[in-house]
């Protein structure tokens, strides 16, 4: 799928897609880090209640769990954990390519 991005006169190409790269740089190093935050608070929990994020998932949805707060804790970490790395894989799936007279951003599904 390709985008297109009209540049308003004045700037130049090289200008704005050094510019969008860089906030796409940026965006990824967020998004690895938030990703991480989530995952070890995650990860802590696994620990603790000795199951995956995954199945501790399943089994509050089937409503199987009680209502203690880490189990609140627990479910707020891992949809910010599927948020992040959501975010962190569109990121990674674009590629930005300048033509002779247009720019325009190409996305790619990983």
């Amino acid at each position: 799928m390709a985008m297109k991005i009209d540049i308003k006169k004045g700037y130049p190409v090289q200008e704005v897609s050094s510019i969008i790269k860089s906030a796409l740089t940026r965006d990824a190093h967020i998004a690895s880090y938030k990703k991480k935050k989530y995952m070890s608070v995650c990860e802590r929990f696994e620990k603790k209640y000795e199951m995956s994020s995954d199945e501790f998932m399943d089994k509050l949805e089937s409503g199987e769990l009680d209502d203690r707060d880490d189990y609140f804790d627990w479910f707020a970490a891992k949809k910010g954990l599927d948020v992040w790395d959501r975010r962190l894989r569109i990121l990674a799936g674009v590629n930005i390519s300048q033509t002779r007279q247009k720019w325009r951003s190409s996305i790619r599904t990983c």
